[in-house]
């Protein structure tokens, strides 16, 4: 099962956040008590909190996870007007943390999320014991990449009439897409919400825009040593993060780690979600065990 929390994000902005187990563990005084730690998972662009629903259960066996809709993204509110920088991502995912009570915690990110995750271990030491970097690039993509995205979301042929069309054209039509992934299909159908006319995205793509135009241009590198807790680089071996950067940011962190997980792209959760535990597991022992 999962619960939601609202959550005042900076600006004010509602976000909506997620907790799973069954049933959900509530009470933070009786998590120090138990040993149990806070989790929160923080998904890419795109994404929504419901992408970490497998991952979540089974870390609500022996955490408190959390998994929180990003502005902008799945339930949670998408102002017209709203900040879409960066530093409003990781003044909500703060404000996440202390209004849940899951703090010290680790975050697990995904893309954006684990940007977002390590410049907040960055900017607030306190709040935070470890960090899964999930298939986030440190280096600066470019204004090619944020034009190359731009194309992309104008050839999505919305609205969907089905999510039958939905998957079976992020997961085998999409021109981005080099060979079937059920996937990947499965992934953007859960993104989609049915309206008069078909099912369309629930987040607004010049949004989406916005909140990548911030990141593109810049490398990452300085608030990635930054990250005193224990931290874990993983990728997909059919990902976006390359072998040779990753590890380069694993040499960069001060108390870096690495892992890869086999058939997996840049979904890597969603790809292959036995090889991402078998992968993140140990090292959410290890911190757990450190606490």
């Amino acid at each position: 099962m999962a619960r939601r929390i609202d959550v005042t994000g900076t600006d004010g902005v509602r976000l909506a956040a997620w907790e799973f187990g069954d049933p959900p563990k509530t009470d933070p005084a009786k998590e120090q008590d138990d040993g149990t730690s806070g989790v929160l998972l923080l998904h890419g662009l795109m994404g929504r909190a419901s992408h970490w629903a497998s991952t979540a259960r089974w870390l609500s066996e022996r955490h408190r996870a959390v998994a929180l809709d990003q502005r902008g993204h799945g339930r949670s509110d998408k102002p017209v007007q709203a900040a879409f920088t960066r530093e409003a991502y990781v003044d909500d995912a703060e404000a996440a943390l202390e209004q849940l009570g899951l703090a010290p915690a680790v975050l697990v990110g995904h893309a954006m999320g684990a940007l977002t995750a390590w410049q907040l271990a960055a900017k607030r030491p306190d709040l935070v014991q470890g960090v899964i970097i999930c298939d986030m690039r440190a280096s600066a993509l470019g204004a090619a990449s944020q034009r190359e995205w731009a194309d992309w979301f104008k050839s999505w042929p919305v609205p969907f009439a089905t999510l039958a069309d939905v998957r079976k054209w992020f997961g085998e039509d999409d021109p981005w897409v080099e060979r079937p992934n059920p996937a990947r299909g499965e992934f953007y159908a859960e993104v989609m919400h049915e309206c008069e006319d078909g099912w369309r995205p629930v987040f607004e793509l010049d949004q989406m825009l916005a909140s990548r135009e911030t990141w593109v241009y810049d490398a990452h590198w300085e608030e990635l040593a930054q990250v005193q807790c224990p931290a874990l680089v993983v990728r997909g071996l059919d990902g976006e993060l390359g072998r040779a950067e990753a590890q380069e940011m694993v040499r960069v962190l001060p108390r870096g780690e690495y892992a890869e997980v086999a058939d997996a792209g840049h979904l890597v959760h969603y790809d292959q979600p036995d090889g991402w535990r078998a992968a993140i597991e140990p090292f959410l022992d290890a911190v757990r065990s450190a606490r």
